[in-house]
């Protein structure tokens, strides 16, 4: 009976240890479950963290990006040369890329002995509209600065189509749109200056009003068209006998005045004469006709004629008036005159 019990005693404590170590491996194994799953968490958190600080590290480089594009823009529109954009977008361009160097050319030719571009150098073509406003040639670009510089390049293209538009518009405003020379009122405003200067040099300054003969009679037989291609092609021949430094305008109608700074009474007479006699030789195609035209002219000189302005438009106008008296096609110098 006893043994029975032993037995009995021992069955049931097996018994008991073996269920013991199931319910043990289960909580252990469900502990497992439990440490893998929340390492699968903790790992999903670290993935979403990294994603997180990647994405973080993007949008702070395309803010540094809008930033530099912002900031060179500001900058540009401060001014209005193009070489002064170009070297504003060079730094910018240094500050934020490796690159060893960097021009702005128009045309490769012209910038390179020969027209041959150099094996080292690339080129980006800046455009805008599909219209081509010049070229960078560059060398030494990091390949990871590739898509950088392109963005930086594509707003400095931008850069220059405002500065485009913006000469266009000044050039508007300044220009006479029939003849190509300045208007009446930008042209009072350089001869206002080039008297300031010939006071302050104690230069000389000479002061032409030329008006085309007959330029009624232009217009009455053959039309306003045929009137205005005349015009034109006086402007061109006043243009064609002047230097650079002088200042061309249209006063108004037929009448053209130039501003010949350093140059004397004698100097101014010559520069007439060649005008008027070119005038005279050049037979315009105005149409189905041919026309001849002559120009009267007078002149006035700073500071002998007068030192205001004023004073020698009068005079010129003068001279003007006596030359048309005397016949016109012919050149009256006011002090010359007087005398």
């Amino acid at each position: 009976m006893i043994t029975i019990l032993i037995i009995s005693t021992v069955v049931f404590v097996g018994v008991v240890f073996y269920l013991a170590q199931l319910v043990v491996l289960g909580i252990e194994q469900r502990a497992d479950e439990d440490v893998l799953g929340a390492k699968d968490v903790f790992g999903k958190i670290i993935e979403q963290k990294d994603k997180a600080q990647a994405e973080k590290a993007k949008l702070e480089r395309e803010a540094m990006q809008i930033f530099t594009l912002y900031d060179m823009t500001k900058e540009i529109t401060r001014h209005f040369n193009e070489q002064d954009a170009f070297n504003i977008f060079y730094r910018k361009l240094k500050e934020n890329v490796i690159i060893e160097d960097c021009q702005l050319v128009h045309d490769i030719g012209e910038s390179f002995k020969g027209g041959a571009l150099p094996s080292e150098y690339s080129v980006f073509v800046l455009k805008s509209k599909e219209k081509k406003l010049g070229v960078l040639l560059y060398k030494g670009l990091e390949p990871k600065d590739r898509e950088k510089f392109a963005i930086l390049a594509h707003q400095f293209a931008l850069a220059l189509r405002r500065l485009k538009l913006y000469k266009d518009i000044e050039t508007l405003a300044i220009t006479d749109g029939l003849t190509g020379v300045y208007t009446r009122r930008y042209f009072v405003e350089r001869f206002d200056e080039e008297i300031k200067r010939a006071s302050l040099r104690k230069s000389g300054l000479s002061f032409l009003m030329i008006d085309a003969d007959h330029f009624k009679m232009v217009n009455d037989q053959h039309g306003h068209l045929a009137g205005d291609q005349v015009l034109k092609e006086i402007s061109n021949i006043i243009q064609e006998n002047v230097r650079e430094i002088d200042i061309v305008g249209r006063f108004g109608g037929e009448e053209f005045c130039v501003v010949l700074p350093d140059t004397e009474m004698e100097g101014a007479r010559v520069v007439a004469e060649r005008i008027r006699k070119s005038a005279e030789k050049r037979p315009i195609k105005a149409y189905d006709s041919t026309l001849r035209v002559t120009l009267s002219i007078g002149v006035a000189v700073y500071p002998s004629d007068g030192k205001l302005l004023e004073e020698l438009m009068d005079k010129a106008d003068w001279a003007l008036y006596r030359a048309k008296s005397q016949g016109r096609n012919c050149v009256v110098a006011f002090g010359l005159y007087q005398k």
